[in-house]
């Protein structure tokens, strides 16, 4: 058995899942256009430039919604998954996902992003394990705008693997191949850690590291 690894927004995803949620938010009416956009597109250059404080970027990201009516809230995630996350599938995606799970693969999707935004994602792709960024609930399970433990980020993605192996009795160093697909330089630790790491539809700057240590580049998307 082999362990296989896939970020998420822009790996699995021609779209950055948590940015579009956002537009989700504003398009629905739960955000101010100007002023949410605005705030949303410059959390996201942070990101792309591995500048991103995360505990700040998760408390303005659920602050529109976090203090509805979990019922709407859910209504609304519905929606999200009608209308945005099923069209982002792409057959690329779900064959590469679809090649491990018929090798009988350990797979689990590690992200960023919060697991409110994530789940439905990794439902529709049929992967089991998600590790994503846990939001941390009241005990009324609602969103406190607070992170639950390490948040699944740079070095975080490590860990938080780490964590879910041990809970099934099994370390990284188990597996004699150990896969991680992903699209961006903020996922170099966990890229490091792999045995068999692959530069997927990388920005530039991760495409210009892989060519350099002679990554395999993979482009899912057109």
């Amino acid at each position: 058995m082999r362990l296989a690894l896939f970020d998420l927004d822009g790996t699995l995803l021609p779209i950055d899942s948590d940015h579009a949620f956002g537009e989700f938010l504003i398009a629905s009416g739960w955000a101010d256009g100007d002023e949410y956009r605005r705030r949303n597109d410059d959390f996201y250059e942070q990101y792309k430039a591995e500048q991103l404080d995360i505990d700040a970027y998760v408390d303005f990201c659920t602050a529109a919604w976090r203090a509805r009516p979990m019922q709407e809230v859910r209504a609304l995630q519905a929606r999200f998954v009608d209308e945005v996350a099923r069209p982002a599938l792409r057959p690329s995606a779900l064959d590469l996902v679809q090649k491990h799970r018929q090798a009988g693969d350990l797979m689990a999707i590690v992200t960023a992003t919060n697991d409110f935004v994530t789940r439905p994602f990794a439902e529709l792709l049929g992967i089991e394990t998600l590790i994503a960024t846990e939001l941390e609930r009241d005990a009324g399970g609602r969103p406190t705008g607070a992170i639950r433990g390490t948040p699944a980020f740079r070095d975080g993605k490590i860990e938080r693997v780490e964590q879910w192996l041990r809970s099934i009795g099994r370390r990284i160093d188990d597996f004699e191949t150990q896969v991680f697909y992903s699209d961006s330089t903020n996922d170099l630790p966990l890229l490091e850690r792999v045995s068999h790491p692959v530069a997927t539809n990388p920005s530039p700057t991760l495409e210009a590291l892989a060519r350099q240590r002679s990554w395999p580049i993979l482009r899912l998307f057109a």
